[in-house]
C-alpha cells in the first residue's frame, strides 16, 4: 500500500492523473472538495457537523477535515490513498503525518507536478468543453473537427469555465505558490519531494509518476 500527495497548482492535471492512479492501482483519492460534499449528504454525526458549518457559511475547520480523512483512513484502503488539495498549510502537513503515525500508516511520496506558468495559462485559457457530454477541447491541441460541434456527440453546446480567464488563473497561481511554497520546503527537509513535468504528455506524466511509487515498493 502506498500514500502520496499530489502538488500542483489549478490546471496542471491533478484531477487526470489521480483518475488514472485509482484506475491502474486500486489506490483511493482523498479530495477535500469531494468528502466535504459527501459528508454532507450523509447523515453521519461528522456529517451533521459539516452541513451545519457550511449552512452559517464558516469554513470547515481543519480538525474537522482531519476528522473526514480519518474516517476515510480506516475504510477500505486499496492500493493506497491520494491526498489531493490537502495539505495547503504546514499545520495541515503536521495534523496528516500524526494521523497517518496514528492509524500506523506512512506517507510515501510528495509528488509536485511542476509547470511552466505562461504555458499553464496557454493550456488552460483555451480549453473548453462540450456542455451535453463532457468531452474536452482546446484551442491549438484538440480543437472541434467543426467549430462548435461536439466531435463525439455531435451536439451544438460548446462552453468555457467563466473563471478560464488570464487574469483569474494567474491570481489563483499567485495564491497557490504562496500557500504551498512552505510546504515544497517541508516536504524536501524530509525527503519526500520528488518533482515531476507536469506540462508533459499524459502518459509521460504518468510514467513518471509509476516510476516514483515503483521506487517506494
Amino acid at each position: 500500500m502506498t500514500n502520496i500527495i499530489l502538488l500542483g497548482p489549478p490546471g496542471a492535471g491533478k484531477g487526470t492523473q489521480a483518475k488514472r492512479l485509482v484506475d491502474a492501482r486500486n489506490m483511493v483519492q482523498l479530495s477535500t472538495g469531494d468528502m466535504l460534499r459527501e459528508a454532507k449528504t450523509s447523515g453521519s454525526e461528522m456529517g451533521r457537523k459539516v452541513a451545519a458549518i457550511m449552512e452559517r457559511g464558516e469554513l470547515v475547520t481543519d480538525e474537522v477535515v482531519i476528522g473526514l480523512i480519518r474516517e476515510k483512513l480506516s475504510g477500505a484502503a486499496g492500493g493506497g490513498f491520494i491526498f489531493d488539495g490537502f495539505p495547503r498549510t504546514l499545520a495541515q502537513a503536521d495534523a496528516l503525518g500524526d494521523l497517518l503515525a496514528e492509524v500506523g500508516q506512512n506517507l510515501d511520496a510528495v509528488i509536485e507536478m511542476q509547470v511552466d506558468d505562461a504555458a499553464l495559462v496557454a493550456r488552460i485559457t483555451g480549453r473548453y468543453t462540450c456542455g451535453a457530454c463532457g468531452s474536452v477541447y482546446h484551442d491549438q491541441t484538440r480543437p472541434a473537427a467543426v467549430e462548435g460541434v461536439c466531435d463525439d456527440c455531435g451536439a451544438s453546446q460548446m462552453v468555457r469555465r467563466a473563471d478560464d480567464t488570464e487574469e483569474t488563473l494567474r491570481t489563483r497561481l499567485m495564491e497557490y505558490y504562496k500557500k504551498t511554497s512552505p510546504l515544497l520546503g517541508y516536504y524536501y527537509a524530509k525527503g519526500a519531494l520528488t518533482p515531476v513535468d507536469g506540462l508533459a504528455a499524459m502518459d509521460e506524466v504518468a510514467g513518471a509518476i509509476a516510476a516514483v511509487l515503483d521506487s517506494k515498493n
